[in-house]
């Protein structure tokens, strides 16, 4: 079955499923996640009725989703999107059971350190960007590596989240949850640059801070192509890179490694990464291990002499 058939086939119970979603007031990025991932299990069960699927069918796709090459975060997505799916269904008596329930989750490495970009080549990736709209994916770019944005953060960031005079920007972030940035002057200079050359939305009543060609707001697909782009040009430059896995969100991860090197709080850095649980930015402290042993190797303690030298 091709998705459009799949969509046809199931047409009552995924309406069903984003309607739920939309009224309980899910994230954007979580529907979107979700019925994605329900679209590849649907189409995984070839035209069979959700009321026959056994844990042994949802055990057997999460497999597959495995072997495909994803990891364990991804394949637990996938496990709790068709447990909620299930959840619904038996919740306006489409189904009896939930086969999701039951099964395991795979381990995810707790304490894996992430991986960052080191200031200079951060500086040398932003010099390198070229390009009809320089100024715009410097920018972007900038927001990302020096504030900490994620891409979705870029994509509904607005003119009027700006506040030039105070050298801040509001973010709206997971959970519909506001955090204000104050920014570096040479950031705020940057945004003031931006919007002196900035397009006009297409339509009078979109305020959106970051617009494309089209003169519609920037889209995540746009903001991911633009960070691609940008890490290819610097693996040119910095030939140590190739290989890596390099993705807009690295330039988070760099972000938070250096307010941390620079002596910043941890709890300082959840609120400036918009974490709503401090575990989430504990993942970072492999960078104040750093700072403490640079701190340490400077101590000289002045042992006294406890033994005599032999004669």
């Amino acid at each position: 079955m091709n998705y459009t058939e799949v969509f046809e086939h199931y047409e009552r119970e995924m309406k069903l499923f984003l309607s739920y979603m939309k009224d309980r007031e899910y994230a954007k990025d979580t529907q979107q996640a979700y019925l994605h991932d329900i679209k590849h299990f649907l189409n995984s069960l070839e035209g069979k009725s959700i009321t026959e699927v056994t844990d042994i069918d949802v055990m057997y796709y999460l497999t597959q989703v495995r072997e495909s090459g994803a990891g364990a975060r991804y394949r637990n997505r996938c496990q709790s999107a068709i447990r909620l799916f299930y959840r619904v269904m038996i919740r306006f008596k489409l189904a009896n059971t939930n086969p999701a329930m039951d099964i395991e989750k795979a381990k995810v490495e707790k304490n894996r350190q992430p991986t960052y970009l080191q200031k200079p080549i951060l500086d040398a990736c932003l010099n390198g960007i070229e390009g009809r709209y320089k100024i715009r994916d410097v920018t972007i770019i900038a927001l990302m590596a020096y504030a900490g944005l994620r891409v979705s953060e870029i994509v509904k960031l607005n003119v009027s989240d700006f506040d030039m005079e105070n050298s801040s920007i509001g973010v709206l972030g997971k959970g519909n949850k506001w955090r204000y940035i104050p920014l570096p002057a040479e950031l705020n200079k940057l945004l003031q640059m931006y919007l002196e050359e900035r397009m006009s939305p297409r339509s009078s009543k979109d305020n959106a801070f970051f617009v494309s060609q089209f003169r519609r707001r920037i889209s995540k697909r746009m903001v991911q192509t633009i960070a691609e782009k940008t890490f290819e040009t610097m693996t040119e430059q910095f030939p140590q890179l190739s290989g890596q896995s390099l993705s807009a969100h690295k330039l988070r991860h760099s972000f938070a490694t250096e307010l941390l090197r620079n002596g910043a709080d941890l709890r300082a850095v959840q609120e400036l990464l918009g974490h709503e649980d401090i575990s989430t930015t504990q993942i970072y402290t492999h960078v104040l291990d750093e700072t403490k042993e640079r701190a340490m190797n400077k101590i000289r303690p002045a042992i006294p002499l406890l033994f005599s030298p032999k004669p």
